[in-house]
């Protein structure tokens, strides 16, 4: 009885980066591969066409052989499915990848008796269905997610906690005493960890923002979210004037990340006014030179400090002579970016200055409002 042929990947796809395979899907054994696949999982392709998943797929991690196979019945149903997976190569190695699945379609190289990818040829009209497989190594990846995990962790929790601690502390040192210079340096201390924990606060809303995903945003008209946030925000500056301008209807994106951006812009405005009963004036327009919405907060209050709006550069060299002083500028800059948006600064003299949020106008296109 003749071999049954294998389907083969064309050659090209030996010059690609990432791996790809070529799946059956009745026992899930590999059928073809090439070069970068071979070397994930450290088999070649002779020997991966009777290896089982389970074979290569790490003890400790929850994704089981069957899992995987039921994969592979989804994608020739039809879906794409995507999932993690931890390899355990031929050496013993764990290797995270990143994999997606889809039913083959390719123009492979025919195998023996004029037989293509799929099975087909003469006397045979039923194609064989096949899935391709496609894997990224996400190793670094995944280390430095669960990294940065850990570190929002200790920032926003650890910070916090140590935060509260101090003003526990020094507000007992205030009660307990009477001598001016203590109080003073108790005082002080207090003022400081009260800044701590705003950055714990600031922490979260960057953290936020950098991992919210789209399904939690709306669309809006522009001039309506900054009403809100200036509406939040009116009760603890009684005595600021809020003018918000609105010059043309344009609709965006709006989150949680545009009302930590716009409040921070908003609010830096109201509390570092030399005037006691200082005006902020909101302006809502398209963008002269792109179109773009533009929210325009300006204020007569001193420059911010070069060294704030310099330390915003992500390429920048943070030195002891070149760094800001808090994290509120970052939190403006990478909440706003999340939305597909950039901030700008600019001085006014010969005091004041603008801060101009730009956002993508989105059409409405069935959304709420």
């Amino acid at each position: 009885m003749a071999t049954r042929p294998h389907a083969r990947l064309p050659p090209a796809y030996d010059a690609l980066r990432v791996g790809i395979a070529l799946f059956d899907p009745a026992d899930a054994t590999v059928a073809s591969a090439n070069g970068r696949l071979e070397s994930l999982v450290g088999y070649p392709t002779e020997e991966l066409r009777d290896l089982p998943v389970g074979r290569y797929t790490a003890n400790t991690y929850r994704f089981s052989e069957s899992e995987f196979a039921e994969r592979l019945r989804d994608a020739t149903a039809g879906d794409s499915p995507e999932f993690t997976w931890r390899i355990k190569r031929s050496d013993g190695e764990l290797v995270w990848v990143r994999v997606s699945l889809s039913e083959w379609r390719g123009d492979g190289d025919r195998g023996e008796g004029g037989q293509d990818d799929h099975g087909n040829g003469p006397g045979n009209e039923v194609a064989e269905r096949l899935v391709l497989a496609e894997l990224r190594d996400i190793t670094e990846h995944y280390a430095a997610s669960r990294r940065e995990t850990l570190f929002w962790r200790v920032l926003r929790h650890n910070l916090r906690n140590e935060a509260n601690k101090i003003i526990g502390y020094t507000g007992e040192i205030l009660r307990g005493t009477d001598d001016g210079d203590v109080r003073a340096a108790a005082a002080s201390a207090r003022s400081a960890a009260t800044g701590l924990g705003a950055v714990a606060t600031s922490v979260k809303e960057i953290q936020q923002a950098v991992s919210r995903s789209e399904t939690s945003r709306s669309y809006r008209f522009a001039a309506d979210a900054v009403r809100d946030v200036v509406a939040a925000l009116e009760p603890s500056y009684p005595d600021a004037e809020f003018l918000v301008t609105e010059r043309r209807p344009m609709r965006v994106h709006v989150d949680a990340a545009f009302d930590h951006a716009l409040r921070h812009a908003i609010e830096n405005a109201a509390r570092h006014a030399a005037d006691p009963e200082p005006t902020v004036e909101v302006t809502v327009r398209p963008s002269p030179n792109t179109g773009r919405v533009e929210i325009r907060v300006a204020d007569a209050n001193p420059h911010i400090p070069k060294a704030e709006t310099d330390a915003l550069d992500a390429f920048g060299e943070v030195t002891s002579t070149r760094h800001g002083t808090g994290v509120g500028l970052f939190v403006m800059k990478w909440c706003i970016e999340s939305l597909g948006g950039e901030l700008e600064f600019e001085r006014r003299e010969p005091r004041g200055n603008v801060v101009r949020l730009y956002l993508p106008p989105r059409e409405r296109s069935g959304a709420s409002v």
